[in-house]
């Protein structure tokens, strides 16, 4: 058995001149949520297209549940849900008889989104066990995302279709999971109920590979992240180690008398002393003791020091790129 759900090395991706990934290296443990970050244009969609097969790679190695994709597309299918950041389904269908469209597809061998377990149009739901989709899973699912899956996906709003795929690839017995940006057009309360699902995968030993432009969810949900940027890698481990590459939020008053002072000690430390006495500063963790005695020798108060989250280290590395 392999040692990761996902392997990358020096991946290469061109289209004509344009390199989209240019080396990129990536790493999944079976059973934990993966981060995959970048905004766009970063290379995360290509990654994601030449994992399931869609792509062929042009350099590298890619191995996804032990399977080249590029040799073996349908079994790596079979075994893996796949939720686009833009669903398109088909529009005269109810969502329910989308949810058994695909649910026949991989039945039958093929991949979707989604699901196994057969059931014709308008028909009744095949009779016996179906190992490849579970249709309890599939009314829980249905009942948590509040969808209304006799409805025809004409009618539905973007955020019912990215639901429809979400019950679909969750319904699935798959063990690995690749979602691209799967949130796109669901509300606060929806964005809840997928977070509690992405767990409760986890929680079965399913491996979750997450592309998101939505910080906050990474951090709520991942063990391990990777950073892309211009189809390389430019940080990737486990979200809390990586907490401690970035700089943590100080923020203080010091009497205006004491501003100047302040601000030639702290010459080299990346922030502001402002004439008022209002300082802002972004802190290495090592140095933080050091800083706040700093601060607090110079008669600092309403002190308040915000440890550093992903949204610190991944504009880090963007804002760099800007300036």
């Amino acid at each position: 058995m392999t040692a990761y759900a996902i392997e990358v090395c020096g991946l290469v991706k061109r289209f004509g001149a344009y390199r989209a990934l240019d080396g990129l290296d990536l790493a999944v443990v079976p059973g934990e949520v993966h981060g995959f970050l970048g905004p766009n244009g970063a290379g995360k969609s290509t990654t994601i297209r030449v994992l399931l097969g869609l792509y062929r790679r042009d350099e590298g190695e890619v191995t996804v549940l032990g399977l080249d994709p590029q040799t073996h597309p349908a079994e790596v299918t079979r075994r893996v849900s796949y939720v686009p950041g833009d669903v398109t389904l088909w529009p005269n269908l109810t969502g329910q008889e989308v949810l058994d469209a695909f649910a026949g597809l991989r039945r039958g061998g093929g991949g979707a989104p989604g699901g196994g377990g057969a059931r014709g149009r308008g028909g009744r739901r095949g009779a016996g066990r179906d190992h490849t989709y579970d249709r309890a899973a599939e009314r829980r699912l249905v009942e948590a995302f509040a969808l209304d899956p006799r409805r025809t996906v004409r009618t539905y709003s973007k955020g019912n279709r990215q639901k429809v795929a979400l019950v679909a690839a969750f319904a699935a017995r798959t063990e690995l999971l690749i979602l691209d940006e799967p949130t796109t057009g669901l509300d606060p309360l929806m964005e809840e109920v997928f977070q509690d699902t992405v767990r409760h995968a986890a929680a079965e030993g399913r491996t979750v590979l997450l592309s998101s432009h939505l910080l906050d969810q990474v951090e709520r949900l991942c063990e391990s992240v990777t950073i892309v940027k211009d189809g390389r890698v430019v940080e990737t481990g486990r979200v809390a180690d990586l907490r401690h590459l970035a700089s943590s939020r100080v923020t203080a008053k010091v009497p205006p008398a004491q501003a100047e002072p302040l601000r030639a000690q702290l010459r080299e430390r990346l922030g502001e002393v402002a004439a008022d006495g209002t300082v802002r500063l972004a802190v290495p963790t090592d140095d933080i003791p050091a800083v706040l005695h700093m601060v607090l020798a110079h008669g600092g108060h309403d002190l308040t020091c915000t440890p550093a989250g992903l949204d610190d280290l991944f504009l880090r590395h963007y804002a760099a790129a800007a300036r």
